[in-house]
């Protein structure tokens, strides 16, 4: 049996969309009034399941007069708006896994394992001015070229290093050969690249 089909069985204090009681057969417990108690409000804010019953011009009128904080103090006040930010349940009171892992080491700060280095902080060291890709940037690198060179610029330093390590150049000496490789594969990243114009 599904829930709504049970409701729809039992009946018995259904409350329709404007929070009336469909089933109530209470009257008005406002002083001198005779209509029918549909509606609900709560005797206390610390009672939960004891309800005044009145009509809905009466329960408007309670309603405008509800004060919830009603002959409570400051700290009362600020005590009760920090438990509502967390629905009125209380936080466990735990400590990070990752401090309680070096307090096992009989370490409080992470920091202390670098020693004296621990305050220290280079920063990020910047090759040049451009943000270039990692083959982009190792091409730079081999080709010992500058990131503000031009295309043309860069070309000329890929011309000057294949006339020095060239085989044709040293007499048929290989033994550069590697670097020769390297140069190349440099010049083939940055030759179609847009970050050089």
């Amino acid at each position: 049996m599904s829930v709504s089909s049970a409701k729809k069985k039992n009946p018995r204090g259904r409350r329709g969309m404007s929070g009336a009681s469909e089933t109530s057969t209470r009257v008005c417990e406002h002083e001198g009034c005779e209509q029918a108690g549909l509606y609900r409000a709560p005797k206390a804010p610390d009672v939960l399941d004891d309800f005044y019953w009145f009509c809905k011009d009466h329960v408007r009128e309670y309603n405008l007069k509800w004060d919830f904080f009603h002959g409570k103090t400051e700290a009362e006040m600020n005590a009760q708006t920090s438990t509502d930010k967390v629905w009125d349940r209380q936080t466990k009171a735990w400590t990070d896994p990752e401090q309680r892992a070096w307090a096992r080491l009989g370490i409080e700060d992470a920091h202390q394992v670098l020693g004296s280095n621990a305050t220290r902080n280079p920063g990020k060291q910047v090759t040049g001015t451009r943000r270039l890709p990692p083959t982009e940037r190792r091409a730079v690198e081999i080709l010992d070229a500058k990131d503000d060179w031009s295309k043309a610029d860069v070309r000329k330093a890929y011309k000057a290093l294949i006339k020095v390590l060239h085989p044709d150049m040293n007499g048929g000496d290989r033994s550069q050969e590697e670097q020769l490789q390297e140069v190349m594969w440099a010049w083939d990243q940055l030759k179609d690249s847009r970050n050089f114009k």
